[in-house]
C-alpha cells in the first residue's frame, strides 16, 4: 500500500508540472501574433517628400553688354525682373527650378568720335538711351541646407535663356554733317531703332550661380549669370563679339 501511495503522489506531481508549463508566462507572452508572419509587410518610413513648389518673384537686375570689335560701346542696363517659378522637389534636399520671368532694363552711354572736318581735336558724340524687354526661362538645380527651425541656406547653378522682345535705342546725335554722312555710309545707325530687328540675336544663353536664405515661405537670393553666346547677328570678322552678363537680387514668396 505504501508503494502504491508513492506512485500516486509522483503521478500527481507530474500532471501538475505539465499543467504549469502549458500556462503562458508574462515575460514571454507574444502580443502581436503577426510578428513572425512571412507575409507581413512593413510600411517604410518616408524620409523625403516629392512635390512641386510654386513661387512669385520680384527683384533688381543689372545687365552688362560686353562688346568687342564693334563701334557700339559697352553698356550697363539696370532694371527689374518679375515673374513666377515652380520647383520640382527631389530627394536629398535637391530641386529643379524653372519658370518665366519678365525683365525690363534701361541704360545709357555716350559714344565719342573725332571730328572729320574740325582742325582741332574736337570730338563729337552719340547719346545712347537703351530700353530692353525680354523673357527669362531658368533651368536651375537647387541644393538646400537646413540651418535652424525654418531657416534654410540654399545654393543653385544652371543655365537660363533670355528671349529678347525688343531693345530700343533712343539715340541722339551730336555730329557735324561730315561725320553724319560718313557714319551713314558705314551703316552706323544715327536714328532711333530696335537693335534686335537686325543687329542682335534675340537669344541670350547664360550660365548662372547663386545662393540665398529662406525662412518658411520667404526667400531672399542673388546670383551672377555668365553670357555664353555671341549676340552679334551678322559679325563681319571673328573679332566682332558681344556677350551679355548680369547679376540680380530678388525676393520670392512660396504659395
Amino acid at each position: 500500500m505504501q508503494r502504491i501511495g508513492y506512485i500516486v503522489l509522483f503521478l500527481c506531481l507530474g500532471i501538475a508540472a505539465a499543467w504549469a508549463d502549458d500556462k503562458p508566462k508574462p515575460g514571454l507572452q507574444i502580443e502581436d501574433n503577426t510578428f513572425f508572419d512571412p507575409s507581413r509587410k512593413d510600411t517604410p518610413q518616408e524620409q523625403y517628400q516629392f512635390g512641386v513648389e510654386y513661387r512669385i518673384e520680384a527683384g533688381f537686375t543689372q545687365h552688362w553688354q560686353r562688346a568687342h570689335g564693334i563701334s557700339y560701346p559697352d553698356m550697363y542696363l539696370n532694371g527689374v525682373r518679375v515673374g513666377a517659378t515652380f520647383t520640382f522637389k527631389l530627394p536629398l534636399h535637391f530641386g529643379i527650378q524653372t519658370g518665366l520671368l519678365y525683365t525690363l532694363v534701361y541704360g545709357k552711354n555716350e559714344q565719342h568720335w573725332r571730328s572729320i572736318d574740325a582742325p582741332s581735336v574736337q570730338t563729337e558724340y552719340i547719346s545712347h538711351r537703351v530700353l530692353e524687354h525680354d523673357f527669362t526661362v531658368p533651368v536651375r538645380m537647387y541644393y538646400t541646407i537646413p540651418l535652424w527651425k525654418k531657416l534654410n541656406l540654399l545654393f543653385y547653378t544652371g543655365p537660363q535663356l533670355h528671349i529678347g522682345l525688343a531693345e530700343n535705342d533712343y539715340l541722339q546725335t551730336h555730329l557735324s554733317p561730315a561725320n553724319k554722312t560718313w557714319m551713314d555710309g558705314q551703316g552706323i545707325p544715327t536714328e532711333p531703332y530696335d537693335r534686335m530687328a537686325n543687329e542682335l540675336v534675340r537669344a541670350n544663353i547664360q550660365w548662372g550661380v547663386g545662393a540665398g536664405l529662406e525662412w518658411d515661405q520667404y526667400r531672399l537670393q542673388g546670383g551672377y549669370d555668365f553670357g555664353l553666346n555671341n549676340r552679334i547677328n551678322h559679325p563681319q570678322t571673328k573679332g566682332q563679339y558681344m556677350s551679355e552678363w548680369g547679376w540680380f537680387v530678388s525676393f520670392s514668396y512660396r504659395f
